[in-house]
């Protein structure tokens, strides 16, 4: 009789533990949360790359000013490039070489420090890639000795932004542009860049990879386009993941 009697008296007791622990549970649960969250590092050294005209260099410098931090672009300087548009023999693997030894010296000479954001427009291999277009096999062995023994000196970057667009966009973009040089630029040479491109991210495993379609986006003419790739930019990116945007031109079709 005084167990039932005792009963009513501590069945509170009972509840009033059970709200207890899952007070305790939800607040282990919010540190934890909070805790993982502090883990979150935002990357140091970002890289954006694709192919010509999908708004690589536009977006790395946007993202530079936002994060304030340093801006590299890529070398344009080539004493060769003249003669590689207009065909002459050689030409090729003279401009080649010196886009490779200009994109060692610019990538060796960064200082990373853990304070300081770098936001380069293209990778080290985006020079092996073109090579692999436009040499042959020949200067290709001769290119890939020197290549190979730059490569291992040089440090991979923590993000790398790989911007996509279809061969009719880009060729829809270089008409719009209509900059000097790239009138030569065929619609063949361009199909072959996006395909080589292709290729090299879906085996791409050296960091993190956020591959970003632009069929439908226009950030450089389209605030909101811009706005909304940012946002994604803000989150962190693990491994290699896929950002499909419905730009303002899809939206407006």
């Amino acid at each position: 009789m005084v167990f039932i009697a005792a009963l009513p008296y501590r069945l509170p007791l009972i509840a009033d533990f059970r709200l207890l622990l899952i007070a305790s549970f939800t607040s282990y649960a919010a540190e934890q949360t909070c805790t993982m969250a502090n883990l979150f590092e935002p990357p140091r050294y970002i890289a954006v790359e694709g192919p010509i005209r999908v708004g690589k260099s536009t977006l790395a410098q946007i993202i530079a000013d936002r994060l304030r931090g340093q801006r590299v672009a890529e070398p344009e300087q080539n004493p060769f490039l003249s003669a590689f548009y207009q065909g002459e023999a050689g030409a090729a693997f003279q401009a080649q070489l010196a886009f490779l030894i200009a994109r060692f010296e610019q990538l060796r000479a960064l200082e990373r420090t853990p304070h300081k954001t770098i936001v380069c427009d293209y990778i080290f291999e985006k020079d092996k890639l073109f090579a692999c277009i436009n040499l042959n096999d020949a200067e290709l062995g001769v290119y890939n000795r020197y290549y190979n023994c730059f490569r291992e000196q040089l440090t991979n970057p923590d993000l790398v932004i790989y911007l996509q667009a279809s061969p009719d966009v880009l060729k829809k973009r270089l008409r719009r542009k209509n900059a000097p040089g790239e009138s030569r630029v065929s619609d063949d040479y361009i199909e072959e860049v996006v395909k080589a491109y292709e290729h090299f991210f879906f085996h791409y495993t050296a960091s993190d990879l956020l591959v970003v379609n632009t069929n439908d986006i226009d950030f450089v003419d389209h605030h909101q386009d811009l706005q909304e790739l940012l946002r994604r930019l803000s989150e962190p990116v693990r491994g290699t993941q896929y950002f499909l945007p419905l730009g303002s031109e899809a939206a407006s079709a």
